[in-house]
């Protein structure tokens, strides 16, 4: 037998012995072409699949017993954004209609208490909020208490897209 440079014997005393592989010559390297491949297949299932989903979406039908809520039949208080100022502007009409109450919260808190008591009187028990989007949430929350605070009132509020 010859001895070739690369081969996994070596003559010692006269003996060949197989030589043992060294920890620098392992083959360290990593193929990640299986995993490329699993992340490719994986990328189409999912969009094959929410394209699927997208297609399959439910038609509801029209409520049948749910009712308007208007100023015929409801205390409508619109909120609307004052840029520059700390309060909103809080008309008790259905859109800016009118002047608005007073920068006061307290005195706007009163003027919504006696404005759903007069309105529960005529018969309105919905308070309707509509407030621009604009309007922060802790405003409206304060008018809502300050409106739901008259025992027998149903409270709805609505967010109104500002043009």
């Amino acid at each position: 037998m010859s001895i070739t440079p690369g081969s996994r014997e070596e003559l010692v005393d006269d003996q060949w012995i197989p030589r043992r592989r060294r920890e620098s010559q392992l083959d360290t390297e990593i193929d990640i072409t299986p995993m490329i491949d699993m992340t490719f297949l994986l990328l189409i299932f999912f969009l094959v699949c929410s394209t699927a989903a997208l297609e399959a979406a439910v038609e509801l039908p029209p409520a049948r017993y749910g009712t308007a809520v208007g100023p015929h039949n409801a205390v409508v208080i619109t909120v609307a954004d004052q840029p520059g100022s700390k309060t909103p502007a809080i008309y008790l009409a259905d859109g800016k209609k009118g002047e608005p109450l007073p920068a006061n919260p307290e005195a706007q808190e009163e003027e919504i208490r006696r404005a759903v008591k007069d309105g529960l009187s005529r018969g309105k028990s919905i308070v309707l909020i509509k407030a621009e989007k604009t309007v922060k949430e802790g405003e409206i929350v304060r008018i809502a208490a300050a409106a739901s605070e008259v025992e027998g009132t149903r409270l709805y509020v609505a967010v109104m897209e500002i043009r």
